[in-house]
């Protein structure tokens, strides 16, 4: 299975885990709800949506929209197709949510998993996000050194899309800060208030909390950062 696939895959059962879906709607929640998706097609969905019913994670139920009367199908048009999670889609799906592996980190897949954080357990979101700070400081680590290095060879438009292409993966590690800490402070606020004021005690006015919006927008973590 193909990296892309296999985040395609991923996002179709936590779409489905949600309510069962026609194919068109299906579609239509990963062109819109997880941007990283559209550009995928039919073409590419429905052997996406047969080989998860191949491997027992789907059902295909026949029937016309949820929310319509029934009615006589007209000649010649075949019965719309619901599909539904099955028990063992629901575990697999819940499987791939415990994964924390370098792929987690990376620019699409990073996406997919963040858009189903609310289904994800804080330690896991942790790692996540941990990892792909991580990576992404890795990244600007090598951005910088390429720009010294080739600095006096580029003109002032290459160059400047090379100072753009930083300032986004640096504009997301602050997002990324802020996320780890809101986390940070939302575990801290689950733990019994004696070791919660012994803590705030030897942190000297840490404070927790939502992450605060400053005066950068907070990107999208489905845009694609590297350069």
């Amino acid at each position: 299975m193909s990296r892309r696939s296999g985040i395609l895959e991923f996002a179709v059962l936590g779409l489905l885990r949600e309510s069962p879906m026609h194919g068109y709607e299906l579609r239509k929640r990963l062109n819109t709800s997880l941007g990283v998706f559209r550009a995928f097609s039919y073409g590419t969905l429905y052997p996406c949506l047969k080989t998860l019913v191949a491997n027992g994670w789907l059902i295909e139920e026949s029937g016309g929209a949820r929310d319509e009367a029934p009615a006589a199908p007209l000649a010649g048009r075949r019965a719309k197709i619901v599909y539904r999670l099955t028990a063992e889609g629901k575990e697999h799906f819940e499987e791939l949510l415990s994964q924390t592996g370098p792929d987690a980190y990376e620019d699409e897949h990073f996406a997919a998993r963040f858009a189903f954080f609310g289904q994800t357990s804080r330690d896991v979101r942790m790692r996540v996000l941990e990892g792909r700070r991580s990576r992404l400081e890795e990244r600007l680590e090598k951005m910088s050194a390429s720009l010294a290095r080739t600095r006096e060879r580029l003109d002032d438009y290459t160059l400047e899309l090379q100072r753009h292409g930083m300032e986004s993966v640096e504009r997301e590690v602050r997002w990324l800060n802020e996320l780890i800490e809101s986390e940070r402070a939302g575990r801290d606020q689950q733990r019994p208030a004696s070791d919660r004021s012994a803590q705030q005690d030897s942190t000297s006015g840490e404070s927790g909390g939502l992450p605060r919006h400053g005066d950068s927008p907070r990107p999208d973590p489905s845009d694609d950062t590297a350069t």
